[in-house]
């Protein structure tokens, strides 16, 4: 089991477990959406895309998005998705791209990751903390959507 960066060699498997992700999240399976998104985010450079590969099989992918401190005055990362396929789960995945997320935030300079999840993803709500996260208990998130 290795853990890499994704590259446009990966698309198509990647793009199915991307696609599972959204499902995961109660949107509607999009396969051709999922593969013009990440082939925007990898072409565009805007996104980080680890993956872990087992026997040329991508079990799972974290995606990373550059974020700004203003008050650090340094780069943060957002990590904004997370995901392993369901017969996969219990393998200690998750843990192995957290830390390659963490290692690439050294890398890169920057001052931190952040993340968030919904209060009823309670496997997320455990395996947070388990990596060194914290919960942050002094601030409020506000989103505002476009219909």
């Amino acid at each position: 089991m290795i853990v890499r960066k994704a590259n446009l060699g990966d698309l198509d498997k990647l793009a199915l477990l991307f696609d599972a992700y959204r499902v995961f999240y109660r949107k509607e399976s999009d396969k051709v959406g999922a593969v013009r998104f990440l082939t925007e985010r990898m072409s565009k450079e805007e996104s980080v895309i680890f993956v872990v590969e087992e026997n040329n099989t991508l079990l799972g992918f974290v995606q990373l998005y550059p974020i700004f401190s203003s008050t650090r005055m340094k780069r943060l990362w957002l990590l904004n998705d997370l995901f392993v396929s369901e017969n996969q789960r219990g393998r200690g995945i998750s843990k192995k791209l957290i830390e390659q997320s963490k290692m690439h935030v050294i890398e890169t300079g920057a001052c931190g990751l952040t993340l968030e999840t919904e209060i009823s993803n309670v496997v997320g709500n455990n395996l947070y903390p388990a990596t060194g996260f914290v919960k942050d208990e002094e601030h409020y998130f506000y989103a505002w959507d476009v219909a």
